[in-house]
């Protein structure tokens, strides 16, 4: 298991870099670095772990090789969550194992929690849970389902919306404006050709 290969994985803002160490029949295991670290963090540790494995270790955006998301975008826990998604959505991995690594007590608490916090939103995903220097995930009982139902609905809904892009339909003004009234039912005629003004791109198809 000494030898890996260099993956990407396309993101609207760039890609997600990763490692891998095995043969792709392998069982999967996606392995989750810590608190400023990278890929790299799995180096040491890979080839003492069973062959039979196949271990993909990502850089989470921002970290290693991947891109880093826009200026000004925050890196939240639940983006790192959603990240996580992404590349088992791009693996087409529908059950595998998360290894997860944080320096929990000296640095931040979200890393240590996204891969408990995974766990936790997509149960069905997952069948073994390996922390690395990190915690479970915790929530006071009363607050469970609602956290649950509330995270899930929203990573699901972003990446619903994504895999959905198209290229911008060109529409004659008349059907632009159209369009606009049928999707605002306060706005008059006036209202919808003034907001068009500066809603709409004029192309040579419309």
């Amino acid at each position: 298991l000494g030898m890996f290969s260099e993956l990407k994985f396309l993101v609207p803002w760039g890609h997600v870099a990763a490692k891998a160490w095995g043969h792709s029949e392998g069982h999967p295991v996606l392995c989750l670095h810590g608190w400023l670290d990278n890929a790299n963090t799995f180096d040491k540790l890979i080839p003492l772990l069973p062959r039979g494995c196949y271990y993909v270790a990502i850089d989470f955006s921002g970290h290693g090789l991947s891109s880093h998301r826009p200026a000004g975008c925050p890196y939240h826990f639940l983006d790192y969550v959603t990240d996580v998604r992404r590349v088992a959505a791009a693996l087409q991995w529908r059950r595998f194992t998360l290894m997860g690594h944080s320096m929990v007590l000296r640095f931040s608490f979200s890393y240590c929690f996204i891969s408990p916090q995974f766990c936790f939103l997509y149960p069905e995903m997952v069948d073994k849970l390996i922390l690395l220097e990190s915690l479970g995930f915790l929530l006071a009982p009363e607050d469970t389902e609602a956290w649950l139902k509330s995270k899930r609905k929203v990573i699901d809904r972003l990446l619903s919306l994504e895999a959905k892009q198209q290229t911008p339909k060109a529409r004659s003004p008349e059907a632009a404006l159209q369009r606009l009234l049928e999707a605002n039912s306060h706005l008059t005629a006036e209202g919808g050709a003034i907001l068009l003004q500066r809603g709409a791109t004029e192309t040579p198809a419309g």
